[in-house]
């Protein structure tokens, strides 16, 4: 039966989770970085009281040796939607177009969808073509903010900002120009708030 973890430990054992999902498994000199720790010998006793509760099991001849217990109760698969523009607009799909497994951990609020993003207008903000946005259609947008926006039935990501009654939709990239729209423009809705920021660094090779 798996025991209660102490916070170290589930700060631990999250890092493990994210990693799983991203298909990497980290050493203990990565762990000891990561949390900032000089001594390895600390993260070895942590990892040895996670694998005592059952969340892990350990291959002392491997460096990469960490395997996690509980991988069907901590992924979920969930839909990706479809493609939003991170430079020129790209059509939104009705159906969905991909999977994604996201770790339960993740924070998926009900309503909120998957897009993938394609383009590179917001690499300044460290998001790339490939990346999965989760996009929550229940907030209200507030300057400052990412979000998910059908202008001409074309999806793109941008950031929001709103002065007066105009709306400025701006890139992450110097060399893109912001995108400029009156707010009574009766083909522009803005269809969630970006609340996440999804990565593999297993992508596909196209």
């Amino acid at each position: 039966m798996q025991k209660e973890l102490t916070k170290i430990q589930q700060n631990i054992l999250d890092y493990l989770i994210e990693l799983r999902s991203e298909s990497k498994t980290p050493t203990l000199a990565e762990i000891a970085k990561y949390f900032g720790y000089t001594n390895r010998s600390t993260v070895q006793q942590h990892l040895q009281a996670i694998e005592k509760k059952g969340f892990i099991k350990r291959n002392p001849k491997i460096s990469r040796g960490i395997e996690l217990t509980f991988d069907n109760n901590y992924f979920i698969t969930r839909p990706i939607l479809g493609e939003v523009a991170a430079g020129n607009p790209l059509a939104i799909y009705p159906d969905s177009i991909d999977t994604v497994e996201l770790p339960t951990i993740a924070n998926v609020p009900n309503d909120s969808f998957l897009l993938k993003v394609k383009g590179d207008s917001l690499k300044d903000a460290y998001i790339f073509t490939g990346d999965i946005v989760i996009v929550n259609p229940n907030l209200q947008a507030e300057n400052g903010q990412f979000v998910v926006a059908i202008l001409d039935n074309e999806a793109v990501v941008k950031r929001f900002q709103k002065k007066n009654n105009v709306i400025e939709l701006h890139s992450e990239n110097p060399e893109c120009e912001p995108i400029i729209i009156e707010e009574t423009h009766h083909n522009f809705k803005i269809v969630g708030v970006v609340i996440g920021v999804y990565r593999t660094m297993a992508k596909k090779v196209v």
